[in-house]
């Protein structure tokens, strides 16, 4: 993905996918679900979508089942045949190789790592970053898919104090990231814009926000974000746990061309 301009990346945020403790046991609604939400994007014209498993919660802290693989591919494939803009795979919590693998066989443009170098405390235990064999699975599949990697990641804390301009050095210039992405500390919570400004100065690639945008705040981040990863503002009522919401998504895009 280019950031010549600034982008908006909606979410879809995939029912139980086969495996997890939810599954209904009806994966043609999933895929029709994701369809659904898909045509709502498309329709407002935004610049990507990002698949995530985000309903097979509790999540495995590393790689998943093959059967959680084979059902991402199926959706991101079926999403990409309907979608005019770019697709990105996030697979949760952490397992970047099938998010690659996923990307790649599925003509997705990115892909987003929760912790793609250091370590973090998270609910699924103490995770750390794999940057070395996710990038040399890319090499050896001649991927062109692009790494979005996270920073202070939500619903993770450090297992020891680092300066956030640390953390960004290294999973830019060590991890070589394609782009860092910022959040706050939960799912829906907001981005702090000192952290934010920060980010600008001690890195040149693109940093987008990660939570909490809104139709009331996104404007104060304009100055400083390349991109914006929207979800739970886009569902009913401002819920990740549900589903996309039209008018919502409506509303945030008329204002965000209104302001560019």
């Amino acid at each position: 993905m280019d950031f010549q301009s600034k982008r908006v990346i909606g979410v879809i945020h995939l029912l139980p996918l086969p495996g997890a403790p939810m599954y209904d046991g009806n994966m043609d609604n999933v895929i029709r679900t994701a369809l659904r939400e898909t045509a709502i994007y498309e329709k407002y014209g935004l610049d990507a979508v990002i698949i995530e498993n985000f309903r097979d919660a509790p999540f495995f802290k590393e790689r998943v089942p093959v059967e959680t693989v084979a059902a991402m591919a199926v959706v991101c494939k079926a999403v990409a045949a309907e979608f005019s803009g770019e697709t990105g795979v996030n697979v949760l919590r952490n397992d970047a190789l099938s998010a690659m693998a996923i990307a790649t066989s599925t003509g997705a443009g990115f892909i987003r790592v929760n912790v793609h170098t250091g370590a973090m405390l998270t609910d699924q235990g103490i995770i750390e970053g794999r940057a070395a064999e996710t990038l040399r699975l890319k090499r050896s599949l001649q991927s062109r898919v692009q790494i979005f990697s996270d920073v202070a990641v939500k619903h993770a804390a450090p297992l020891a104090m680092r300066p956030l301009e640390e953390e960004v050095k290294d999973v830019t210039e060590r991890g070589l990231a394609d782009a860092v992405i910022i959040s706050g500390s939960r799912t829906g919570a907001a981005v702090d814009l000192k952290q934010l400004q920060g980010l600008k100065q001690w890195t040149s690639k693109p940093v987008l926000l990660g939570s909490g945008v809104n139709i009331d705040n996104f404007s104060s981040y304009l100055e400083f974000a390349d991109g914006f990863i929207v979800g739970s503002y886009f569902k009913t009522k401002g819920r990740a746990d549900n589903f996309v919401d039209e008018k919502r998504v409506a509303e945030f895009m008329r204002a965000f061309r209104r302001i560019l």
